[in-house]
């Protein structure tokens, strides 16, 4: 709820009938994707939890179509701005890995797919994770077959300021990625394709206890599929996308959460 006030205006426009704030919606997506559960099912049980609607102030429960509009209104820029924000919230040092997984579709009938000429099956998701603080700085989604070399880019320019060092494994081994990480100042640290003896020599060289703090991506990835499930809900790829950002932000608030509770560290992540 926080986050959401300094992301957001309290209503969407002047015109709003101001039964509920932008606020509201924003906690109330995020609890959905949290609890993996349909609009309708989480209602249902928000009906039982008076605390939760009391610390949002929320006087009416909301109707699923409600939820489902103001989901198809708020853009994607929007939850980016609250995963920027959440990270703030966590103990970052620039140790980065770079690594992609899968999200299924398989929850759309074969009516669907096939009216929809749906072929691939599923989403191609990388993620930009923060080794130390397990935090998600960034990710990007597509449904086609890009390589992990073409996506990796895109992700380096938007997040400069908060990669140090870059850890990737063979799969982004290119080149022009090297060259771009050290024009922004970033120190990559990436495997080679071991196609002689000299790569095979540069890979030995390699940071050994630095590049296995990549594990952590996998940790993030296997959490985030146990936690909030391995396919989406949404139909269209428009809220498939903002559907995995979501779960991106509602992982890193959970995340320091569990630091701020944990009695072994303080809130600086010690």
């Amino acid at each position: 709820m926080h986050l959401a006030r300094r992301a957001v205006a309290r209503y969407s426009s002047k015109f709003s009938k101001r039964r509920y704030t932008l606020h509201q919606h924003i906690v109330l997506l995020c609890l959905k994707v949290r609890k993996n559960m349909t609009y309708r099912t989480l209602l249902d049980e928000l009906i039982e939890m008076p605390r939760i609607r009391s610390a949002i102030g929320l006087e009416e429960i909301p109707t699923p179509s409600t939820l489902c509009r103001a989901f198809n209104r708020l853009e994607m820029a929007v939850w980016r701005v609250l995963l920027n924000l959440s990270v703030t919230l966590l103990p970052t040092n620039g140790v980065v890995g770079i690594d992609a997984s899968g999200f299924d579709r398989s929850h759309a009938s074969k009516h669907y797919t096939k009216r929809t000429k749906l072929t691939i099956q599923q989403l191609k998701v990388t993620f930009l994770v923060d080794a130390r603080a397990n935090a998600i700085l960034d990710l990007h989604v597509t449904t086609t077959r890009k390589h992990d070399s073409q996506i990796a880019p895109s992700l380096i320019k938007r997040n400069t300021d908060e990669v140090a060092v870059l850890l990737g494994d063979k799969g982004y081994d290119d080149q022009q990625i090297r060259a771009l990480a050290r024009e922004m100042d970033i120190r990559p640290l990436i495997k080679h394709l071991e196609f002689s003896s000299l790569h095979k020599a540069w890979n030995a060289r390699l940071d050994a206890e630095l590049y296995s703090q990549r594990s952590q991506n996998e940790s993030v990835n296997s959490r985030l599929k146990r936690m909030y499930g391995a396919f989406v809900r949404s139909r269209h790829w428009w809220k498939q996308f903002r559907e995995l950002v979501i779960r991106g932000f509602v992982h890193n608030i959970e995340i320091g959460l569990s630091d701020l509770s944990s009695p072994h560290r303080d809130v600086h992540g010690h």
